[in-house]
């Protein structure tokens, strides 16, 4: 089932004020693309709802984006909104894989399974 609108604009709401909030100031590259992830993405890595393939748009937000810096300001309280899972197979379908054993918040990317 799809996150409706009303849960869309309430979970991109909150990322943005707990980033706002957040004692942490984003660096300067990429406190500017926050805004653009939260609008274009949020719908893909949404706790709620399967993974699904992400759109260009989002695609062409997470291909610019500094992701160790975005990643290092990941809170306890955005996991709470976003899985962690679901952002490292959204980047890795748009281009950006993500290396097992990076760290993003407290989310350490697996290793993949064994085939």
């Amino acid at each position: 089932m799809a996150v409706s609108k009303i849960g869309f604009a309430f979970i991109a709401i909150a990322i943005f004020v707990i980033l706002a909030s957040s004692n942490q100031v984003l660096a300067a590259d990429c406190d500017a693309d926050v805004p653009d992830l939260i609008i274009q993405c949020t719908q893909y890595v949404a706790k709620a709802g399967p993974k699904a393939p992400p759109s260009s748009e989002c695609c062409h937000v997470v291909k610019r984006v500094d992701i160790p810096c975005i990643c290092s300001h990941v809170t306890s309280a955005i996991e709470l909104i976003i899985s962690m899972d679901k952002v490292v197979y959204v980047a890795g379908q748009c281009g950006r894989p993500v290396a097992h054993g990076f760290k993003c918040g407290s989310y350490t990317v697996p290793a993949p399974a064994p085939a």
